[in-house]
């Protein structure tokens, strides 16, 4: 693993062919193109040319032209540089992601920063990945399925270029890590119990390991195994998004939230067991 992240910067300037944009309708319908000379996006709203976008700013809008060739009221979108929120909702996937709410919980729960070496276990579609790399991490992936192990780095590449400290190895980290002297230990699994041993000789002391579960009775399982092994200050958590409407003089919550969508639990590797009995 390098000592720390190595990938290019986010494009700035002119929008240029090849990289991706947002365009936003006036409904706030979001759509993911990537822009290449010549090219055109098509919807129910008409055709944009990606020439019209190509070398325009950041911001910008564009004019929809009429298939049909009609005169009726022109369609605008807005066109914006994707944020990597939106890329993770947006991007190619095989596997579910962990959503925004959740993956800038993860970074400060898991205390990622510049350098640090993270492992992380069941790299799915690559958006936890891209996260934790954007956050200047050095990070190690296993994944059991090699079609989800090439979506992520084609995503991971996508977004940060060829020069990321990344790399997924096809590997069933129930099996055993075989590094050392990580920092964090980062699971998507649905038996991160399992994985307590291997991570406990993994794991630098002070390092933190995280786990992402769906279901409560997982949680306590993990919980369970946690409080057998070297790991103190467990903690599990989940977060609750609400969104307000806010429009003259309506403000009130919007009517539906992002609630559920999993429980994060973390807790520290130590030198010894850090129960009761050795508190004692």
């Amino acid at each position: 693993m390098s000592a720390g992240f190595a990938g290019e910067a986010r494009p700035r300037g002119p929008l240029t062919a090849g990289e991706r944009v947002l365009l936003v309708d006036r409904k706030d319908r979001r759509y993911l193109v990537r822009l290449v000379v010549a090219g055109s996006f098509q919807s129910h709203a008409g055709v944009v040319e990606h020439d019209e976008i190509i070398g325009a700013r950041d911001g910008c809008e564009v004019v929809a032209r009429r298939r049909d060739g009609g005169t009726g009221p022109a369609r605008r979108f807005l066109v914006l540089r994707p944020t990597l929120a939106d890329l993770v909702v947006k991007m190619p996937r095989g596997a579910q992601v962990i959503y925004p709410k959740d993956l800038g919980a993860i970074l400060m729960a898991a205390d990622i920063h510049p350098g640090v070496r993270v492992l992380e276990a069941g790299v799915g579609s690559g958006a936890l990945s891209m996260t934790l790399l954007s956050a200047g991490a050095d990070v190690l992936g296993y994944e059991v399925r090699p079609d989800f192990a090439a979506r992520a780095r084609a995503n991971v590449t996508d977004l940060l270029g060829g020069a990321a400290a990344y790399r997924v190895e096809e590997r069933d980290v129930y099996e055993g890590i075989e590094v050392r002297e990580l920092d964090r230990v980062l699971l998507d699994l649905p038996e991160p119990w399992r994985v307590v041993g291997h991570a406990q000789d993994a794991l630098t002391p002070g390092g933190i390991l995280l786990a992402y579960l769906p279901t409560i009775n997982q949680t306590a399982e993990l919980r369970e195994r946690l409080a057998r092994c070297r790991f103190a200050f467990a903690e599990t958590f989940e977060i609750l998004r609400r969104t307000w409407h806010v429009e003259g003089r309506s403000v009130r919550p919007d009517h539906r939230m992002v609630a559920h969508t999993g429980f994060l639990t973390t807790a520290r590797r130590v030198s010894s067991r850090w129960d009761e009995e050795s508190a004692g």
